[in-house]
């Protein structure tokens, strides 16, 4: 009977394995490309890494035909690689310290709203620019902020002020830049601490309510603390994402002025690697960065535990 005992254990469990997945079968079908998705455009091209230790040459193997530490060495002394550090570091702190706070801000206050029909509204109008393509965005900018026809310029101008290259001017790059952001995914990742407020209970407002609390000693003292978790996950994320920027909008509004400010790491990743064609040297710059956004990620995740009691993992 002893003998018998883990047999017939072992049977029952295949059979309600058996009867999970026939029932959730529809959930793992639906699961199975966005993880045949991440195999093959993120993991395996893990594997070209390897062209960060060795010496490319065209014509020859893909992988390199010689291992070799030189380009580690070379960027590492280059001063057009920690200028593209530099900046991207400035553009990616300021980026979280101005566009972290106003989503969880603008969800706290569009959940305030108690006309439903205006907050569907205004939370309709603010997350319809996510879906506004990055170079549709930029020619949107090029035209408002135009020195000879922009709309921004023609204020100026009407005020007694100077026209402003804004698209131009280094000084104007990265206000530009992350006011660009503000109206384009505030409205987006609003959404995600708007889920997280109407998954609040109740109760906890009209407790507070009761006891005497007013709106704004409710929102910090109820809605605020509810959303720490999702708040502590989200900036977790955002520090991780420093180092990568948004590549496509940084080279539609890099030009030659403004070079010095708006050069970042993927921007000298793509001119050294896809335009002068040294895919060594762009692997070993690429490589760098990531293994900086993995400190990044771990040192964000263990700081949010040990202060928050809340991490990814």
């Amino acid at each position: 009977m002893t003998k018998n005992a883990p047999a017939g254990v072992s049977i029952q469990r295949n059979s309600m394995l058996r009867r999970y997945m026939r029932r959730h079968w529809v959930l793992y079908a639906m699961l199975l490309l966005p993880v045949l998705y991440y195999i093959i455009f993120k993991y395996v091209p893990m594997v070209g890494n390897v062209l960060a230790f060795r010496r490319y040459r065209p014509g020859m193997s893909p992988f390199g035909t010689e291992w070799t530490m030189r380009y580690f060495e070379r960027f590492l002394r280059d001063p057009m690689f920690w200028r593209a550090f530099r900046n991207t570091l400035v553009i990616s702190v300021f980026n979280i310290l101005v566009n972290f706070p106003i989503p969880i801000i603008f969800a706290i206050l569009l959940n305030e709203v108690r006309i439903k029909p205006f907050q569907k509204f205004v939370q309709t109008v603010s997350y319809v620019p996510r879906f506004v393509s990055t170079v549709v965005v930029i020619a949107i900018l090029n035209e408002l902020l135009s020195p000879s026809s922009g709309l921004v310029n023609r204020l100026l101008e009407s005020l007694g002020m100077e026209v402003i290259y804004f698209m131009n001017e280094p000084e104007w790059f990265r206000p530009v830049y992350i006011l660009s952001e503000t109206w384009q995914f505030t409205g987006w990742t609003a959404i995600i601490y708007l889920a997280a407020i109407t998954s609040i209970s109740p109760d906890l407002f009209e407790a507070a309510e009761i006891d005497g609390a007013g709106r704004l000693q409710r929102i910090w003292y109820v809605t605020v603390p509810c959303i720490l978790p999702t708040i502590a996950v989200m900036l977790i994320i955002n520090v991780g994402h420093m180092l990568r920027l948004g590549f496509e909008k940084v080279l539609l509004m890099y030009t030659p002025a403004n070079s010095s400010v708006s050069d970042i790491i993927d921007t000298l990743v793509y001119r050294t690697g896809l335009q002068s064609q040294n895919y060594s040297y762009a692997t070993a710059v690429g490589l760098f960065s990531g293994l900086i956004g993995l400190v990044l990620v771990i040192s964000a995740n263990t700081a949010s535990k040990k202060l928050t009691g809340e991490s990814i993992y």
